[in-house]
């Protein structure tokens, strides 16, 4: 029977915020079963803010958290991290208003919870098992979430530059997969956008040193990591989304061409009618996944 986890110790990091540059020290520490992830504001008091999808503050272009008024940002990459290598329980403390973008991937995070170590505690894990389709667009972008007996994404991007186009990435998720196949894909940005950006306040602490930056022909620091990268950026930022379940889950979730707004929102929905799925301790849900588990799936 899969039992909750944390991790063993305490592990540290610091460094700017992608869209503020302001510095930043964040603390992952271990928690007791059934706290979930928690953000601790250190700069006010301990201030904290549980990573769950009714704390969702803004999701432009980044996932931001906030509860009464105390916002944390950029949070998707190190949540992708946990999430994908199960770890229940953290405290995240930190003591700015953004999680530090580091490289622009989520290598780092994984590098931390290497050296911090997993801990098994004394309770049960309960899986969030999705018993029915649930599915929207909005004009040509899709995203739905379907019966399955492991946790799969599927993402497809689709962008007019020449480096990018039609790129799409299909796996299940654990910490093996995502350590290999997403965690090194970096975020990405195009010069052209780069005033209008800077005009909203955003993208101050982008660089060449955190990010993939493409001009009009390519890609002006390669080389990339991935011939696919931009991809399995995009299914990362996916998974640290669907992090805000707050449970972890077995489902199949198919994005085309989504983003943070639909991301969320599919999750939003998926919570607001229990009639979608049951929460259970173990996979004997898994038994009785219904036919329809990936029909309209399959036709994306």
């Amino acid at each position: 029977m899969p039992f909750q986890t944390t991790i063993r110790k305490a592990v540290e990091t610091q460094g700017v915020g992608l869209h503020t540059a302001v510095k930043g020290h964040l603390r992952l520490l271990p928690a007791p079963a059934d706290t979930g992830i928690v953000f601790r504001r250190t700069d006010l008091s301990n201030f904290e803010i549980e990573a769950h999808v009714r704390n969702v503050a803004r999701v432009s272009y980044a996932t931001s958290l906030m509860r009464k008024g105390v916002l944390v940002s950029t949070t998707e990459h190190l949540l992708a991290a946990l999430y994908s290598c199960q770890v229940d329980n953290c405290y995240v403390d930190l003591d700015a208003l953004e999680v530090p973008i580091l490289d622009g991937s989520a290598q780092p995070f994984i590098e931390m919870l290497s050296a911090a170590g997993i801990q098994t505690l004394r309770r049960q894990r309960r899986y969030l098992h999705v018993r029915k389709a649930l599915e929207f667009s909005d004009g040509d972008r899709r995203i739905g979430i379907y019966p399955a007996r492991e946790f799969r994404v599927r993402c497809l991007i689709d962008f007019p530059h020449p480096a990018i186009g039609r790129q799409e990435t299909e796996l299940v998720v654990n910490r093996e997969t995502f350590r290999h196949l997403l965690a090194p894909a970096r975020t990405f940005g195009f010069t052209a956008d780069f005033d209008k950006l800077r005009a909203m306040g955003l993208i101050r602490g982008g660089s060449l040193e955190n990010a993939i930056v493409l001009d009009a022909k390519g890609v002006t620091n390669p080389p990339l990591r991935f011939p696919d990268e931009f991809a399995r950026h995009k299914t990362l930022d996916l998974i640290g989304d669907l992090a805000l379940v707050g449970r972890p889950l077995k489902a199949e979730v198919v994005a085309h061409r989504a983003g943070h707004a639909m991301h969320t929102q599919l999750v939003t929905r998926l919570l607001a009618d229990p009639h979608l799925w049951t929460e259970a301790t173990d996979d004997v849900m898994a038994e009785n996944l219904p036919a329809e588990r990936a029909s309209a799936a399959a036709a994306w």
